[in-house]
């Protein structure tokens, strides 16, 4: 054990290694050469869609054979990673996939009931675990009841009770707040000066994690190359001989980070007005999913209502931005999926426009779903929610095409026309060369864009994007905001949950801040109103 707390620390090795997805004509990651030794802190890097995922998951033995090509070798301490998976602990970009449970003590106990850790050290490691990455909750909460970000945490807390050999991250603070990133960041690097585990952490934002580790390997973009190494070694090395070109192709290097003109504050006539309004979610994520209590019995996480804002007044105008921001777990998604018109008012009015409602009413959570997306679309936090189809191209097209056939206006131009939309919008998003690719086999960064893809593709009168910049290397990052921006040019409304305060600052507009809840409000209802920022 090295005197430290955890177990040996793991060696990683790919020898040529290569993998294709099924259905996908390109390979993933193809020609890998890698060694990283014991204790070794690796970033890695590349631009979306350069294979840095599908390496995580071949590490942590998930990739299944039965339906993908594969070359070369992927090797945890000289053995195939399939056959070293006790050794690795993964934490994937949906947190969500990860939970097993319906309590949050019990989720996090599952890895080393697992292991076969000794039972009288497993429920301090879940205490030590949860207190770490800073989900204070009691051990009986419902794992249902979390934010996505709530969700990053309880994943990584699961992974740390575990003290795996390898640590796997995948954009481990993709969602969460300014404060919780840190806060993440530290648990990690503590858990690694107690175990001396090795880590490998995919994360697009480098100055996060520069001063945990003390390497960066690139993996170089294209389908050309895709998977071979474009650089390799220490990291302020790496950055300083190479930062300008890193940057140009998408890598967010400090002092490179991408510029756009900060949108002046606009806006037309007013769409949706929210006065005095609360709202309130039922236990997400887990309403479907079916637990197993701690004396084996079968338990549904229970179908609980919490109001977690109140006092919301807001005004979304044409041509003008809003943005959510606050702590996680404060309500952000909830109160996006009220204003989108998928959950009702706990209690004051939300009312549509007439320029917004024509003849479907006022009330947005009335409307049936062929009038609400071409009024308000929404992207929600987890992309893989919004995929129905088995091609990029068919799911940009699939919302279009249905409201078409229920207006009746399939015309003999018609799906010309939409063929050239969504030709457009795989062009603006760098999409193009996965029209025919599997939305589900797409890297993170990819399956969102195409999520907000699918929803620019009905031309809705406002947009609703939940946390729209995650897991964006800093060229589509760029695209993304540009392509935003001239929605609200065009007179739509955008309204963003985010914690990207650059993102913000390029759309300019309105900030609604929902802050964290107080000793004095344990319930945790939060008020908030609009205000130019």
């Amino acid at each position: 054990m090295d005197g430290r707390t955890g177990p040996h620390p793991a060696a990683v090795e790919a020898r040529g290694w290569g993998w294709r997805h099924g259905g996908r004509r390109a390979a993933a990651v193809d020609g890998l050469d890698l060694r990283i030794e014991p204790g070794e802190r690796v970033l890695l890097l590349g631009p979306s869609g350069a294979g840095k995922s599908t390496v995580l998951h071949g590490l942590a033995g998930l990739l299944d054979p039965q339906d993908a090509e594969s070359r070369g070798q992927l090797l945890i301490d000289g053995v195939p990673a399939t056959a070293a998976r006790g050794r690795t602990g993964l934490l994937q970009q949906d947190p969500e996939a990860q939970i097993v449970l319906s309590r949050i003590g019990d989720d996090v106990a599952f890895g080393p009931e697992n292991l076969a850790v000794p039972r009288e050290l497993i429920w301090p490691r879940v205490r030590d675990a949860l207190d770490a990455v800073g989900l204070a909750l009691p051990l009986d909460h419902p794992t249902g009841a979390l934010s996505g970000g709530q969700q990053q945490r309880l994943g990584l807390a699961g992974l740390l009770a575990m003290a795996p050999g390898l640590l796997l991250l995948d954009e481990p603070t993709a969602n969460l707040d300014p404060a919780g990133v840190l806060q993440v960041r530290d648990a990690v690097a503590a858990a690694l000066d107690a175990t001396g585990a090795t880590l490998v952490v995919v994360e697009h934002r480098v100055t996060v994690w520069a001063p945990v580790v003390d390497r960066v390997v690139v993996l170089a973009g294209g389908a050309e190359r895709s998977g071979g190494i474009l650089y390799d070694g220490p990291i302020e090395q790496v950055l300083g001989a190479h930062g300008t070109e890193l940057a140009a192709a998408g890598i967010w290097v400090p002092g490179h980070e991408p510029e756009l003109p900060v949108r002046l504050p606009s806006g037309g006539q007013p769409l949706l007005t929210a006065r005095d309004l609360a709202v309130s979610r039922h236990a997400r994520g887990s309403r479907a999913r079916r637990g197993r209590d701690r004396a084996g019995r079968n338990d549904r996480c229970p179908d609980r209502v919490a109001v977690v804002a109140t006092g919301v007044d807001a005004t979304l105008a044409a041509g003008r931005a809003l943005s959510i921001t606050g702590p996680n777990g404060v309500g952000k998604s909830t109160l996006a999926l009220t204003l989108a018109g998928l959950l009702p008012p706990a209690d004051g009015t939300l009312t549509a426009a007439p320029a917004l409602a024509g003849a479907a009413g006022p009330e947005p959570h009335r409307w049936r779903p062929g009038e609400l997306i071409t009024r308000i679309g929404t992207v929600f936090q987890e992309p893989e929610h919004q995929f129905v189809t088995g091609t990029v191209r068919d799911e940009l097209a699939l919302g279009p095409r249905r409201v078409a056939h229920r207006a009746g206006r399939q015309s003999a131009g018609w799906e010309a026309a939409l063929d050239a939309r969504v030709d457009e919008l795989l062009d603006r998003l760098r999409l193009g060369h996965l029209a025919a690719a599997n939305p589900f086999t797409l890297s993170g960064g990819e399956k969102r864009r195409l999520s907000v893809a699918t929803v620019l593709a009905a031309s809705p009168r406002i947009v609703v994007l939940d946390e729209p910049t995650f897991g964006q290397d800093a060229v589509t990052w760029h695209r993304l905001a540009e392509l935003l921006s001239g929605l609200l040019d065009e007179g739509r409304a955008v309204v963003s949950v985010t914690h990207d305060a650059a993102f913000t600052a390029v759309l300019g507009g309105d900030r609604l801040h929902l802050p964290g809840r107080s000793s004095a409000d344990p319930a945790g209802a939060a008020s908030a109103r609009t205000g130019a920022r």
